[in-house]
């Protein structure tokens, strides 16, 4: 299976992940792995799109707050695969605005999913990405919209082309301490829990992209994080006025960019171009 080209999609058995997952079933030349916390429900989905649309997916268990299933599923690809062609790093959570839950515990179950979760798929599945490889870092306009909120010195940090992870690391740390503290607003932080996770997602992917031009150039691989747009789904709610399909539209766009393309790389994408960060 190493001549086998294949791509990955977290948290894909429902919304713009399953949404992604048929769109490259219908437009990507090799396998395509719809993953789940679930077995059960990632099996019931992959049989959806065969019996509803004729396609083939391939599923796989994957819990990204789970360091030992993101072990397995690296070992799969390794073994089978030989690597990844495809990564699409979509897994996320939400609260929703009328959740009562504290919101110092908001911060950390969010943060510890969006950030830190996402960011041990990528420390175990980058190494697998083969030349001429496509990594998607699924982030969010709130990305950008909480940005503004933050102090100009948080500004400055973020938009700092030089910032290093464990610096992103120490900093995503401090918002969570900050709001235990419940001191974060004095500090300099937005009081938005998903738009902290999703500013350290497009800067995380910003790094990652940096360090790839310092190894061998990338090997040809482009990696980015897009916003999918408000789309409806059990986490964004029925209101928001793009489907799934639509939503899926800028992640696959990225992920089949052309085997000769050179950009966009590092970037953050919205509708398919690149937005200012």
């Amino acid at each position: 299976m190493a001549g086998t080209r294949v791509a990955v999609v977290t948290g894909s058995n429902k919304g713009i992940g399953f949404a992604i997952v048929r769109s490259l079933c219908k437009n990507f030349q090799g396998d395509v792995y719809l993953t789940a916390i679930n077995p059960k429900l990632g099996q019931e989905a992959v049989k959806d799109l065969k019996d509803k649309e004729g396609l083939s997916a391939h599923f796989h268990q994957l819990d990204i707050n789970d360091l030992q299933s993101i072990g397995n599923i690296r070992d799969f690809f390794k073994k089978k695969y030989g690597g990844i062609d495809v990564l699409i790093n979509n897994a996320a959570i939400a609260f929703k605005v009328a959740d009562t839950t504290p919101f110092v515990i908001q911060a950390e179950v969010t943060l510890k999913t969006n950030f830190f979760a996402t960011r041990d798929v990528c420390n175990e599945l980058l190494p697998l990405i083969k030349p001429g490889g496509r990594v998607v870092n699924v982030s969010s306009i709130a990305s950008v919209n909480v940005l503004a909120k933050c102090s100009p010195e948080l500004q400055k940090l973020f938009r700092s082309d030089s910032i290093t992870e464990d610096e992103l690391v120490k900093l995503m740390k401090k918002f969570v301490e900050d709001t235990k503290n419940g001191d974060h607003q004095e500090k300099g932080w937005p009081n938005s829990a998903y738009g902290v996770s999703k500013i350290g997602v497009t800067v995380l992917s910003r790094i990652q992209a940096r360090l790839l031009n310092k190894k061998k150039k990338g090997d040809g691989i482009l990696l980015n994080a897009c916003c999918p747009g408000w789309v409806r789904t059990d986490m964004a709610g029925p209101k928001a006025p793009k489907s799934p399909d639509e939503g899926a539209e800028t992640p696959v766009y990225l992920a089949l960019l052309p085997p000769n393309a050179d950009s966009p790389h590092g970037q953050f994408v919205k509708e398919k171009e690149v937005r200012k960060w």
